[in-house]
This record gives structure tokens, sequence and C-alpha cells, in this order.
């Protein structure tokens, strides 16, 4: 999102899980085809009852159902797909990048990568097998207690119908408005006011997240007019709130970047769409991670590789030759391999995009168009895509919390433990080349 003009996320971002549903019964047929295609089953025969609509995105939407005693009896999320999604999403996609080709020049590799792993949400099943494996990784580890995934049920899942474990609470976004809701006396347009403020400050580089401004006067921002009728008291009352209520966010995302990083470093299987939508806040108090459909793998040179790009960011003392040599041996090459630059373009891409601001850019992607007019990028790894769309995804909810986040920071400890567990294996891979055949 960091890469396109506000106007164009605004409408966007309502195809992420707010697109108007369609009606039930039209979904229940499609229920209905897929069961009797793939297993000779009714829909009567797997649900007990089949209604709420709990979310709806361009491609298929998802509804609260019961299963039938014979099928365990509990409470389940079912994702169907609309049919003739994929073809409207390839006929889609070929108008948009051709459009990128003017707006976002330089960067057809990468959006060709974001294509193919964009196609593979056409297939449930997929996602079905995505869902089971992080699950199992999460358990074993060390955020078992602290992050849940929903499991999903195989054999009632096809291409276009995946069965799932029901997870109760809200989203993220949700939980955030809401409880800023409650501090603006429940005027929940104010909230959304406010936060839709934050987050164009955020595309106009009105502010960098990293503002001393304090949270008195933070409320006073927030409450404008209304702000000269409030007792001192109050005031001061109202912003321990929204104090609380930030650290709480803060640490909640603190969270989320390092389960994403012991899933990219230590399992090489994470979630390439980590957006707020995709969060919920569990009523157990865990973090409960949906929707596995852009789930992204990484081999053992992969994980290796960007690890030490991250390692080399997250020091300290920057030293941009190190920084450079562990981009090129992760596939990164530029023209004229400018040092200084491919080291811009890193912490860009994996850590931060504050030097952009503190050169006066308003967006990401007018300091992209800067550094690729300096020396620019021909060859992006494939595996780099992804990795830098959730850095990007996870710093533009920081700014929302005016927190300005250094992806790597949170990530070089998983990065470390990743080297110290692999680092003796680093010498069997070429520099940005497939792993030789005892990988």
């Amino acid at each position: 999102a960091d890469f396109i003009p506000r106007q164009y996320v605004d409408v966007f971002s309502e195809l992420q899980d707010s697109v108007p549903p369609w009606e039930t019964d039209r979904v229940k047929r499609i229920v209905q085809q897929s069961l009797m295609d793939s297993q000779g089953l009714t829909i009567e025969d797997v649900f007990e009852s089949f209604d709420e609509v709990l979310g709806s995105a361009s491609i298929g939407q998802v509804h609260k159902a019961k299963l039938t005693p014979e099928f365990g009896g509990e409470t389940v999320a079912v994702k169907v797909m609309h049919p003739n999604a994929e073809t409207r999403f390839r006929n889609d996609f070929k108008i948009f990048r051709t459009l990128c080709k003017v707006a976002l020049p330089g960067w057809d590799p990468i959006l060709r990568e974001l294509e193919m792993q964009m196609m593979t949400e056409f297939d449930y099943t997929n996602e079905g097998q995505n869902l089971l494996q992080v699950g199992k990784n999460m358990a074993k580890s060390p955020y078992a207690n602290k992050v849940k995934v929903p499991y999903p049920m195989l054999d009632l899942c096809s291409k276009n119908l995946l069965v799932m474990e029901y997870l109760e609470g809200k989203k993220l976004a949700t939980s955030i408005e809401e409880k800023l809701s409650s501090i603006l006396g429940g005027d929940k347009l104010m909230a959304r006011k406010v936060l839709k403020a934050k987050q164009q400050a955020l595309f106009e580089s009105k502010h960098s997240g990293n503002q001393k401004k304090g949270f008195l006067k933070d409320l006073n921002d927030i409450l404008g007019e209304s702000n000269i009728s409030m007792s001192v008291l109050e005031k001061a009352a109202k912003a321990r709130m929204l104090m609380t209520m930030t650290r709480d966010a803060r640490n909640k995302l603190s969270l989320l970047l390092d389960a994403t990083g012991h899933q990219i470093f230590n399992d090489g299987l994470y979630n390439g769409d980590p957006h707020p939508g995709n969060i919920l806040v569990l009523e157990c108090g865990r973090l409960g991670l949906i929707d596995y459909g852009q789930t992204r793998s990484l081999t053992k040179h992969d994980r290796l590789a960007l690890a030490a790009v991250v390692c080399a960011l997250g020091r300290k003392s920057i030293d941009i030759h190190e920084i450079t040599t562990a981009m090129n041996k992760f596939g990164f090459h530029s023209r004229d391999n400018n040092e200084e630059n491919i080291a811009k373009f890193a912490a860009l891409y994996f850590d931060s995009d504050a030097a952009g601001k503190r050169l006066g850019y308003a967006t990401p992607q007018k300091y992209l168009q800067r550094l690729n007019s300096i020396d620019p990028m021909v060859e992006v790894p494939d595996p780099a895509v992804f990795v830098a769309r959730t850095s990007f995804l996870f710093r533009g909810l920081g700014a929302l919390l005016q927190q300005q986040l250094h992806t790597s920071q949170h990530w070089k400890k998983h990065a470390k433990i990743a080297i110290d567990a692999k680092g003796e294996d680093l010498q069997l891979y070429n520099l940005g080349m497939t792993p030789i055949a005892n990988e």
C-alpha cells in the first residue's frame, strides 16, 4: 500500500474484507455443489446451520456455520470462493500491470511475483494445507500460548471451499477503533476519522511516527473543539486511557513481528498478507492469525541470505559493504553496484522508510524512484518481494500508532538464531543461485 497513491488505497482497502456479500442462498448453492462434487454430500449432511457473514472480499466470503453431529458439531468458519473469481482477477491484474508500467516504472518484476503468488489464492486446498502446517509450526514455537491459527477440516475442503475452526474474537483494527471510540465517549465516527487522519498523515509524510508529542498533546489534537469544555482531570484520565490503549496495541504489534520473524527465519513458511483484517484479538487473550491464502515458503538459502541482510541492517554501527555483500548474495543486483545506494534499498525493503522521509520524500514510492534514478535495481530475487511487503504492512500499522518501526530491529534476533543454527551450511550455496543438491 505504501507504493500506491492514497486515493487508490482508500478504495482498495475496502476489498480486503468489506465488499458487499453475496446472498446467503446463492452462496449455499456453491457450497452444495462443491460438497456434492468432492464428497457426494449435501449441505444438510454437513452443516446444521449456515448463516452469518463474517467477512466478504473480492474473490469470496466467509460464513459462520455449525457442523452436524456426524461431523463433530462444532462451530466453524466457511470460506467460499465466488465463481469466475480467478478469471476476473487475471483480467484485472493484466490491466493493473499495464497501468503500473506508467505509474510504477521498474516494478514489473515485483508485480510478476505478486501475480504468481496471488494466483495461489484460487485453490483453497492449498490454503487448508498452509493452515495445517503453520498451525503445527506455531504450536511448537515460543509463541504457542500467544497466537492461534485456525485448524482446517481438510476432508471437507475443495478448490473453492475451505472449512476451518472458528476463532472467537475481533479484528485488530476493529479492537483499536472500539477502544479509541470508548475514550472519545462512544463516538465511533470520530474514532474512524482520527485513524483515517493518521493514515493520511502517513501517506503525506506529515509525521514519521517518531514524534515525542506526549499523550495529552495527542489527545488535545484528537478532541479538537470539544477539548474546551473538558476539565484538566478529565483530559488527564483520557490521556492515560489513550496511553494504555496505544501501549497495548504496540505490544500486540511487537508480538506479531516476533511471531512472523519466527515463521520467516525458523520455519520458512509465513503469511505474505498480514494486514489488520487478517489479525484477530481473541477472547482468550491470544492473537488469531487467519487467511493464509498468500502463504510464502522460503528455502534454507532464502532464509540464511535474508538473515544476513537483516543482521547487517540491525547493527548499531552500519557497515555499507556488509549490507551490499549480503544483498548481492541474496540475489539483488543493481546496474552500477553503487554500495551506498544498495544499502539504502535494503533499508527501505527490510527496515524502515525513515531515511526517505528525512530527505523530504512524501511516500516510499517517491523515495524508491529517487534510488532507482541513481542506480536502478536490475535483479530482485522473488523471495524478497513478499518479505518486503510484510515489512511495509507492519510499518503502516506502526505508523497508525505513531511508532516508527524498524523491522530489522525486531527480526534480527530471529535472523541471528537462523544463522547460528544453520550458518555452518552457508558455504553450500551459490551467490543468489539455486541451492546445490545436498540442500
